[in-house]
């Protein structure tokens, strides 16, 4: 499993319809692990920021709702569609998976293989993914998604072809 690259997996939408990484080959994403119930819930508006900024220059944003953490993201579909609606998101969000642990949805088991140590320890914990289809940096749930590392990393991605 540690061969493949991001591109390899694929989630469920929140709208029950599949955002196939493959079909992003080539585009930089950002994925992180979401929970309307949370301390750092605000940061959805930051990733709607940086998705309405970097969207047509490449960049996709892939909001992952998950349980894990403190029990934050308790609801439905429709309770995860409302938050996110309420912090103006329009990025696609998968529908509700577990993040760690043997049941960790595919994609957050290959991650924790390409960067032991560095899987989420809380809710939005961000994973960017360079057009090559690999992991190529990690932060964790206090770094906003606006931090000069985040947007500076990103900026970096899509600079390179």
């Amino acid at each position: 499993m540690s061969r493949a690259t991001a591109y390899a997996f694929s989630f469920t939408g929140l709208d029950g319809k599949q955002i196939r990484l493959s079909e992003q080959t080539g585009r930089p994403v950002l994925v992180v692990n979401t929970a309307s119930l949370c301390g750092y819930t605000p940061q959805y508006s930051g990733l709607e920021t940086l998705w309405t900024r970097y969207r047509d220059r490449g960049l996709l944003v892939i909001g992952v709702p998950s349980n894990d953490f403190g029990g934050q993201e308790p609801g439905g579909a429709s309770d995860i569609h409302g938050t996110a609606h309420r912090h103006g998101v329009t990025f696609p969000l998968t529908e509700k998976v577990a993040v760690k642990g043997d049941a960790a949805h595919p994609f957050y088991r290959w991650a924790a293989v390409q960067r032991p140590g560095e899987t989420p320890r809380w809710n939005f914990h961000k994973y960017l993914i360079d057009r090559q289809g690999r992991l190529v940096a990690n932060f964790p749930s206090a770094v906003e998604p606006l931090d000069a590392r985040v947007t500076a990393r990103i900026e970096q991605l899509l600079a390179a072809r």
